[in-house]
């Protein structure tokens, strides 16, 4: 029988009913419960006689304020998005490397880039694909489960997984069996007033549970903000939309570029005159019998399916306009008879449009699902990451579904032999993780249509530095060359299925910046993987941001800056773009050039409310007068 406790009483519960080491797992992202989490870190961290080792992934917190002017944007921002958002105290820790002796957090994904510099998170980091992460959890003694839940009103008996199925699904049957053989193993629940209600896989019983807290959560859900899409950005979206094929299957990742993907999508369907005018002003026409041969740019008459680790934004938006609608259904006949278009309608109403194993989003998207009548809602089904993420049980089932599928992932290296970067740097240290990448890779070269797209940026900027992400080789790769595919970056596409060594090299120098392409050349050359004589076809060779800029400026409708919509207002997104130009423009060190840019600022009086807004509208000092010139010149640089 279910115990109804505070959180208080749930901590004396535990330590009363487990052994003195706890073994804690939590769902990665939001799902996790956080004052109780902080409440049981709290109490073992004054038992040294007791231990705590927690196993979880993306443990969320709020960005870093900094210093400066950074600070000055951020802060307000900050206490408007993420209001009371509980912070995990064992996360604040990490970040200082002052963990208590008797707990340790193991990881297996981490929030990127933010515990690079964590002794503890580097050393405790676990490199597990996601659909293996129950497995290794439950293996190594897993004795608590702590998750936040959905309920409904109309259904008192039944709680939902919500935001996070995907692990806890799988270890429900390895629970259930550790404690058919006599080990006491605790759930815990506590409902979140704010999660949305999702049906299907993700509901349970509420006796699955031992303990369900009372005091029903009410604090802001963690966010991601949609961030800006830049033209780089859009370019990668828009060549990677045009190998997705009508009634196909799509898995797309969070953050910029796969907004870009979406608002490509979203212009193909709805815009596709001028989608098409772009992809001609661009000069795709090189890639169009590998457009004609694997995807499409007309807009979509079937529709596509959604089998995605993460159900994101992009995927609810594509479902509002339209775009995601193919369904699919839980058996091999009835999937038979849809795909062979002979289903009858009256089976057609359980139809799912999307399966995702955890979410994650901007407020407007929660705010969406808890919007949506139950009968839309009922079309997308939250569900163990081993159904996602893997081919074998219920493999038939699966082939049968995923048509002409379209594995979109983001990398931030590639190598010109190949091989993808995207969880770790050369020396060792984890900026993420490897989730569930190589998972949807191996299954884009298993399924019969289907397609693996690693997406990435050809070159990125520092402190004024420009250098390339396609380099000859690096210390480190997330997917091994044997395993490449199709890479996309702003310039274009590469597709290295099957090709030799030389092929793969000159497929992916024509999607290089082209300020790199001739050290890249010889780099190959020198190792003997490209012939003396090589040469590049002429029409890669004017790769530059100043071309694709020039192009995006006769087509500005096809390149919103937040397509998916945004948590800054108008000011506050001039004053991030202003602001990452001047990261992207300036050491802090370089004095002199910092200098040169406050000396072409224009006056105070052009920009009062930004100004107002960053609190600079009257100097106080020499630091604030040349924080009000710096920012002055970057809103004058980056001026839409």
């Amino acid at each position: 029988m279910v115990q109804s406790v505070s959180i208080e009483q749930a901590v004396d519960d535990v330590l009363a009913r487990l052994p003195a080491h706890i073994h804690l797992g939590l769902p990665l992202g939001l799902g996790k419960p956080n004052r109780f989490v902080n409440a049981l870190y709290q109490r073992i961290a004054q038992l040294p006689e007791r231990q705590l080792t927690v196993y979880t992934a993306l443990s969320l917190g709020r960005p870093e304020l900094g210093d400066g002017l950074q600070r000055r944007f951020l802060e307000p921002f900050i206490e408007r998005v993420f209001g009371d958002y509980p912070e995990l105290d064992f996360l604040a820790d990490l970040h200082r490397d002052s963990l208590p002796p008797n707990i340790r957090i193991e990881q297996f994904f981490m929030q990127p880039g933010s515990l690079l510099h964590s002794a503890s998170a580097q050393q405790d980091y676990v490199s597990s694909n996601y659909s293996h992460a129950a497995r290794d959890i439950n293996a190594a003694g897993l004795n608590l489960v702590a998750q936040l839940v959905a309920h409904d009103l109309q259904q008192p008996d039944r709680l939902s997984l919500s935001c996070n199925p995907d692990i806890t699904l799988d270890l429900l049957p390895m629970i259930a069996k550790r404690r058919a053989a006599g080990e006491t193993i605790l759930l815990l629940g506590q409902v979140h007033r704010d999660l949305p209600y999702m049906p299907g896989d993700s509901e349970v019983e509420r006796e699955a549970f031992d303990l369900l807290i009372d005091e029903e959560e009410g604090s802001t859900l963690f966010s991601t903000p949609n961030m800006p899409v830049g033209v780089q950005d859009h370019f990668i979206g828009l060549h990677a939309s045009t190998l997705v094929r009508d009634g196909g299957t799509l898995q797309i990742g969070i953050g910029a570029m796969g907004d870009a993907l979406t608002a490509a999508l979203l212009a193909r369907q709805a815009d596709n005159d001028g989608y098409r005018a772009l992809l001609t002003d661009l000069d795709a026409h090189y890639w169009t019998p590998l457009i004609s041969r694997e995807g499409g740019v007309e807009p979509f008459a079937k529709g596509l399916y959604g089998c995605s680790e993460m159900f994101v934004n992009g995927l609810l938006a594509l479902s509002d306009a339209g775009i995601v609608r193919r369904k699919v259904y839980p058996s091999v006949a009835l999937q038979q008879q849809a795909n062979a278009g002979t289903l009858d309608e009256s089976a057609q109403v359980g139809g799912i449009s999307i399966h995702g194993g955890f979410f994650l989003g901007p407020r407007s998207f929660y705010q969406r699902l808890r919007d949506l009548p139950h009968s839309k809602l009922a079309e997308f089904d939250m569900t163990a990451i081993s159904y996602i993420n893997e081919l074998y049980g219920h493999e038939e089932l699966k082939r049968l579904q995923r048509l002409d599928a379209r594995f979109i992932n983001s990398a931030f290296t590639m190598t010109l032999l190949g091989a993808g970067v995207a969880d770790q740097l050369e020396d060792g240290r984890v900026l993420s993780g490897v989730g569930g990448q190589y998972n949807f890779v191996v299954q884009g070269h298993a399924l019969e249509g289907a397609r693996s797209i690693l997406i990435l940026r050809s070159w990125r900027e520092s402190g004024g530095e420009v250098s390339s992400n396609m380099v000859w080789a690096y210390g480190h790769c997330t997917i091994p060359r044997h395993l490449r595919d199709i890479v996309i970056t702003e310039y274009g596409i590469a597709d290295l299925r099957g090709k030799t060594d030389a092929k793969v090299i000159e497929a992916l120098l024509n999607i290089s910046d082209s300020r790199f392409q001739p050290g890249l050349i010889d780099l190959a050359q020198k190792a003997g993987k490209l012939p003396k004589d090589f040469r590049l076809d002429p029409r890669f060779t004017d790769n530059s941001p100043q071309r694709l800029q020039a192009i995006a400026a006769r087509h500005p409708r096809l390149f919103p800056e937040y397509p998916l919509g945004s948590d800054f207002s108008s000011e506050e997104r001039d004053l991030l773009r202003a602001l990452n130009w001047l990261k992207s423009k300036f050491k802090l060190t370089e004095i002199l050039e910092l200098g040169k840019a406050a000396l072409d600022a224009p006056e105070p009086s052009e920009y009062p409310a930004h100004l107002e807004r960053m609190q600079l509208t009257k100097p106080e000092g020499l630091k604030e007068d040349v924080y009000q010139r710096l920012l002055l010149a970057g809103l004058k640089a980056t001026a839409q």
